[in-house]
């Protein structure tokens, strides 16, 4: 096993009275975990993307309820649940765009209540439960992505991933970089040819800080030297996570993902979009319905600087997402298995709906 596959980003301490999380914003510099117990502690690490990757996001909101709730006091069901109620409502509203954030939410929504007829202790329990049942079931979904995704890959390959879908995005493996990381225990060699991924810059920062510790062979590029190296032939697939998959294919993902797939198309490369099922939102006809995230100005302007790199009082446009058309994705891999369009007549049957 590699080494960075040991890393856990979320997780509850010994006492399960803490959330523990490895801190992002400080990477590839520091290698820090921070320990959380308030509302608003996880509210801020949720917003300032200290844990970050779409499930890693709904991990940490699950746990940090558990937390929270801890040590409620008192007996009574009602005002229980109007306090996870409130927590609930300020975790969700920390990130708008992923998915998974609301769906591991409701998923402790629906045990709460399942279980409301049971004294409170019990029901405390049952949500460190689900909350660990969700962390479980991450992993082993992050590794049945991986292995079918590998088989889309050849030996030898140059692969091109934008922002950061490993590991430290989920409970291990990753989505996008698992068939890299499984791939990799089984002999294959890729050069991962890593977008840098405006504006946090989760490709300079993270993906090749955490290839590069696993032994994986790696290329920083600026997002827009996408077009050259796919000219040059040194790609030969291009694969990145997603935090929305809508219920015709279309997909969000890290702000340059679409432009990625464009120039896909133009080089006949293929495309492919690495996706849980949970990221799967069949209540959202299309990608015109996904609320985009935007981030503060200042994390273009001057956050990556010792001095600022726009004008004062510049207005900036930062959107944190973008949406990549259907028509641009070759496949959707899911723990299911692969998903080929047309997605709108697929993506239900996969997603347990008819």
């Amino acid at each position: 096993m590699n080494g960075i596959n040991t890393i856990r980003a979320v997780f509850l301490n010994s006492q399960r009275d803490a959330l523990i999380i490895l801190d992002q914003t400080l990477l590839p510099n520091e290698v820090k975990y921070l320990s959380l117990s308030t509302p608003e502690e996880i509210f801020q690490a949720i917003c300032e993307l200290k844990v970050r990757g779409a499930p890693a996001i709904g991990i940490a909101a699950a746990y940090g309820l558990c937390v929270v709730l801890r040590n409620f006091p008192g007996d009574s069901f009602e005002e229980f649940y109007n306090e996870f109620i409130r927590i609930k409502s300020l975790f969700a509203s920390s990130r708008p765009t992923a998915v998974n954030l609301f769906w591991a939410l409701e998923r402790l929504d629906a045990r709460v209540l399942r279980d409301r007829w049971k004294p409170l202790a019990n029901i405390k329990e049952a949500l460190y439960e689900e909350a660990a049942a969700i962390a479980s079931e991450d992993e082993e979904v992050c590794r049945q992505i991986g292995e079918h995704a590998l088989t889309l890959l050849r030996d030898g390959w140059g692969i091109l991933t934008h922002c950061n879908a490993g590991t430290i995005a989920t409970t291990r493996y990753g989505t996008a970089l698992a068939p890299i990381h499984i791939g990799t225990q089984k002999g294959y060699r890729f050069t991962v040819y890593a977008d840098e991924s405006r504006p946090l810059l989760q490709g300079a920062r993270l993906t090749t800080w955490e290839l590069t510790a696993a032994g994986i062979d790696v290329v920083l590029i600026c997002d827009n030297m996408a077009s050259i190296v796919m000219k040059q032939g040194k790609v030969q697939a291009a694969i990145v996570g997603c935090d929305r998959v809508a219920a015709n294919g279309d997909a969000a993902n890290k702000i340059g993902t679409s432009g990625v797939a464009i120039l896909a198309r133009h080089y006949e490369i293929p495309f492919y979009v690495a996706a849980p099922i949970s990221t799967i939102d069949m209540n959202c006809a299309t990608g015109d319905d996904i609320i985009i995230e935007e981030r503060p100005s200042e994390e273009i302007t001057e956050k990556w600087y010792k001095k600022r790199m726009a004008p004062e009082g510049i207005r900036v446009y930062n959107p944190a997402f973008d949406v990549t058309d259907h028509e641009l994705i070759s496949a959707i891999v899911t723990e299911k298995g692969i998903i080929y369009p047309p997605y709108n007549e697929q993506l239900p049957l996969v997603a347990g709906r008819n």
